[in-house]
């Protein structure tokens, strides 16, 4: 029988001192309840993704010596595979340490790095050729990280005829929809091959436009999950597992457990992972706030103007940050309906947070009267539209400049995509909280977050009222662009699922709706 505990964490890029100072902390939990090993997620010493910063020889030399701190304060506990950034003469690589008794006991090199998506690693690392196998205390252990777990082959193959019965595998895996499926789909395969148990332990937490999610798991050999940590938040998972006793000739070191006796465990059950608008949600929260902690922003302002993409983002700002951390700003045009202002107030006043008014109409008069001599001869057009939207960027940026705050930009993915957005408008901020959440969905979030409060944050009117700009008399967004519910599902299986507009029209899809959002989607790029 040998203790796991999964220290599913939630590090900052570049703060060495921080993230082992909380690995640390947690093997010392870790250690209370008896474990022999606590695995920690991918590159945790210097946090996901280092990107340039692993091209610093200093900053290279201090992950390595705050992995050598780290050895030396848990020397006195269990065992600790940590994610860092380790030198050799080949060059560098993405690898986990085995710590134990105040020494780096093994390391192993990651061994299939991913260059697709959001992913460039052939960039900074060079792949390890080599299986990592130790004993710890009586039971055979192989390492991983990450995407050696993707594919079959190397190191799984090696652990498979070596016997090897569990089998790390730290991640720093990002968030996606639907994305904790595929994990546990890799998780099976990887566990039926091996015949061997799998430790799946991920990073959480948001670092810049990524969110990662954590949802680490243990996976039987015959494929069933077994336990799971939580999602979007820090966890200490500590599980039992029975295995045979490695032979006398198993290859490696021994790591020796910190105590000869074990407390009770206690129960590793979990509640259900949490799906559809939920899981959403709590992404967008995790992202959002720790964007603006960890990169020193106290404050954000946001644009409120009655609309539900405004409504949500106020919404999601202040379950991450607090009431006090909000600032929202009414900026009524002449267009501006009195339903509009209305419903500005009033979620500003159901969240609590503090609402500033400052009117466009002077601003936007001395634009046009700026330029009224360039204008001479022509009619009225989008250019008198987006003026409004740039003096409102303007109005914003002025308050982060004044108040060191940081702007929301509030467009979804629906507007984004088709390019129903103003440059230097509305698209002006720090961070767009909801620019990959399709409009529809916008309203399922804010649903389902209105259904989780007895006294709901956004009043049903805005949800029923139609989807306006407000930039001209009588305008609706459905003017320009597909009603939502037909643009929607378009632009997910053109941009997210990458399918040609041949293959749709084939598939059913209305031909002139799919030419039309693929045009729209050609003017947004």
């Amino acid at each position: 029988m040998v203790r796991i505990a999964l220290g599913q964490i939630n590090t900052t890029v570049g703060a060495l001192e921080a993230n082992a100072s909380k690995m640390a902390e947690f093997a010392a939990r870790a250690t209370e309840a008896g474990a022999d090993l606590i695995c920690f997620p991918e590159l945790a010493v210097t946090g996901y993704p280092p990107e340039d910063l692993v091209l610093r020889p200093q900053f290279v030399k201090d992950n390595l010596a705050a992995l050598e701190w780290l050895a030396r304060a848990t020397a006195d506990g269990c065992a600790v595979l940590a994610g860092f950034v380790d030198r050799t003469e080949a060059g560098l690589h993405n690898a986990a340490g085995l710590v134990a008794g105040g020494v780096v006991l093994a390391r192993y090199h990651k061994v299939k790095l991913p260059n697709y998506g959001v992913f460039d690693e052939q960039r900074y690392f060079v792949p390890g050729d080599a299986a990592c196998s130790v004993r710890l205390a009586s039971s055979a252990l192989g390492i991983s990280v990450c995407e050696d777990a993707w594919r079959s082959g190397p190191p799984f193959d090696r652990y498979a005829s070596d016997g090897v019965t569990i089998i790390p595998n730290i991640n720093a895996s990002p968030y996606h929809r639907h994305k904790i499926a595929e994990r546990l789909e890799v998780c099976r395969d990887r566990a039926r091959e091996t015949g061997a148990w799998i430790i799946y332990v991920n990073a959480v937490g948001g670092q810049d436009e990524l969110v990662f999610d954590g949802g680490s798991m243990v996976v039987s050999p015959t494929g069933e999950l077994a336990w799971h940590a939580a999602m979007f938040e820090e966890d200490l998972l500590v599980v039992d597992i029975d295995v045979p006793e490695a032979g006398a000739d198993f290859p490696g070191p021994v790591v020796q457990p910190a105590r000869s006796t074990k407390p009770a465990l206690p129960d590793p059950a979990r509640p259900a992972w949490p799906d559809g608008p939920e899981e959403v949600y709590r992404a967008l929260v995790l992202g959002l706030g720790d964007y603006v902690r960890k990169n020193g922003f106290g404050e954000v302002v946001i644009g409120l103007s009655g609309g539900v993409d405004s409504a949500l983002v106020a919404v999601l700002a202040t379950d991450a940050l607090g009431v006090g951390a909000v600032r929202a700003v009414a900026m009524p045009s002449p267009f501006t309906s009195l339903e509009s202002r209305e419903d500005a107030d009033e979620v500003a006043r159901r969240l609590g947070v503090r609402l500033d008014e400052i009117p466009i109409d002077d601003v936007f008069k001395a634009y046009l009267a700026a330029l009224d001599q360039a204008f001479a001869g022509t009619e009225p057009n989008v250019a008198e539209e987006n003026l409004q939207a740039r003096v409102r960027g303007n109005l914003l940026m002025a308050l982060s400049n004044k108040l060191g705050s940081l702007v929301l930009a509030t467009g979804n993915k629906s507007e984004m995509a088709t390019g129903y957005s103003t440059l230097y408008g509305d698209l002006a901020g720090g961070f767009a909280p909801i620019k990959d959440v399709p409009k529809t969905l916008v309203y399922r979030l804010v649903q389902w977050r209105n259904a989780e409060s007895e006294a709901p944050p956004i009043p049903d009117r805005v949800l029923t009222k139609a989807p306006t700009a407000e930039l001209r008399p009588k305008q609706k967004d459905s003017d320009s662009l597909p009603p939502y519910e037909l643009l929607d599902p378009v632009l997910e299986a053109y941009v997210e699922q990458d399918r040609s507009p041949e293959e749709l029209i084939a598939d059913g899809m209305d031909a002139d709706l799919v030419w039309r959002v693929v045009a729209l989607g050609g003017r947004a790029g």
